[in-house]
């Protein structure tokens, strides 16, 4: 089967045929296609998009396209210019490819959905082509996906940050949760309020009165902003930000009381204790299960603080927001009275988000914070994979490239 018959069924353009096939002299294996406009078709204005007649042709252009068995491609095609009513002389738009963009469309596409699949690095020495050329395809596919994107229908959200450089450098995101549609929506710089601000800016006002759930941590610029622009939603702080919270209070407890056993001279008990005290009983293993029943024999900080995270876990099975507001005031009560600090620290904060943790009950089984989690770790494997990111652009590109759902344009034939 002759290379122009593939072609012609996998890559064909309006107004425009195939012509010579040859090999070229460039140290790899090459192939030059020739592109030719077909005879008595118009040429297109790339100002306007109208058809206008020709001035004169240009040089002939080399456009990489999709390499076949390692063997590299070109369209080899000598563009006309137009001499447009409206432009004036410009040169012609091609369907293949975009300005000076040296690579076809095609094989931008087809570097970008490689880009989700492997790192860029890795997909530029796959393909035999550069870093640049790969980061610039998935920007271009990003752009296209984000202005064709449908934001109709986003009912439930959730908002969490994360760290995506060394020191206090994070990046506010934010996800759709719905039940059948789960994707990243925004990357603001920072988590601040500005960075929040954005998005319901970018939603619109319809789009936030539309929603019905949003699911965020109690950082308190996040807070102030969702009880601004969509007080209408049911705001909920959820379950897994709750015991993070409370389990970051208790190692901290274990870890100043260890220190203090072992300058006092005491038996060091809570060596090897971390995960023990940490993870759920029914989730220890049978070594952890003897060194918690070994601890649980002493009266320690540490020990008084799992058994009031413990406590708290009756919280979840309450069926009614009324009973679980009586029980958590009682948990109040009895963790102020115990004298360790950051347990009384996570009470008050409790306390004086009594109503959004409430919110629970009234969004049961409707939005989880575990989605938005398996997000973070998504996003974070992305940072992983590249090793990192320098710019807060390319890491944005990557996110949104990988976990944004972002649609795509029909190809004749897909080469992936």
């Amino acid at each position: 089967m002759l290379l122009k018959t593939i072609l012609n069924r996998v890559e064909q353009h309006k107004g425009f045929v195939y012509g010579k096939v040859r090999w070229l002299n460039r140290g790899k294996p090459s192939i030059e296609v020739e592109v030719r406009p077909r005879a008595g078709s118009d040429a297109f204005c790339s100002g306007c998009g109208k058809p206008g007649p020709t001035y004169d042709r240009l040089k002939r252009r080399l456009i990489e396209f999709v390499p076949l068995w390692q063997i590299i491609v070109f369209f080899s095609y000598a563009p006309r210019r137009v001499n447009c009513k409206r432009c004036g002389v410009t040169v012609e738009m091609v369907p293949w490819a975009e300005g000076k963009c040296q690579l076809t469309n095609t094989y931008r596409w087809f570097l970008a959905v490689w880009a989700k699949r492997l790192s860029w690095k890795e997909v530029a020495e796959a393909f035999g082509t550069s870093w640049q050329n790969v980061c610039r395809s998935v920007e271009m596919a990003v752009e296209w996906g984000l202005a064709h994107r449908d934001l109709r229908g986003i009912v439930a959200i959730g908002i969490d940050e994360i760290q995506w450089r060394l020191g206090h450098h994070y990046l506010t995101l934010v996800y759709q949760i719905d039940e059948g549609s789960k994707r990243l929506l925004w990357i603001g710089l920072e988590r601040t309020k500005e960075s929040l601000e954005g998005f319901f800016d970018y939603l619109g006002s319809e789009g936030s009165k539309a929603l019905k759930f949003i699911c965020s941590d109690m950082w308190q610029p996040y807070l102030d902003v969702i009880a601004t622009k969509a007080g209408a939603a049911v705001h909920v702080l959820d379950r897994f930000h709750i015991m993070s919270r409370m389990n970051k209070a208790i190692d901290e407890v274990r870890a100043g009381e260890a220190r203090r056993l072992v300058a006092d001279g005491h038996k060091p008990v809570l060596k090897h204790s971390r995960w023990c005290i940490l993870k759920r009983p029914e989730n220890l293993t049978e070594k952890q299960t003897v060194k918690m029943a070994e601890l649980l024999r002493y009266n320690l900080k540490t020990v008084r603080a799992y058994l009031h995270r413990e406590d708290f876990q009756r919280f979840w099975t309450y069926m009614r927001p009324w009973t679980a507001r009586k029980f958590l005031r009682e948990w109040y009560g009895r963790v102020m009275r115990s004298r360790i600090e950051p347990m009384k620290k996570i009470a008050r904060s409790l306390r004086e988000h009594e109503k959004l943790i409430l919110n629970w009950f009234r969004a049961r089984g409707t939005i989880s914070a575990g989605i938005v989690e398996g997000f973070n770790n998504k996003a974070k494997l992305t940072m992983r994979k590249s090793y990192g990111f320098r710019s807060s652009r390319i890491i944005q590109l990557a996110l949104y490239h990988n976990l944004g759902a972002l649609p795509e344009p029909r190809f004749t034939h897909k080469f992936w």
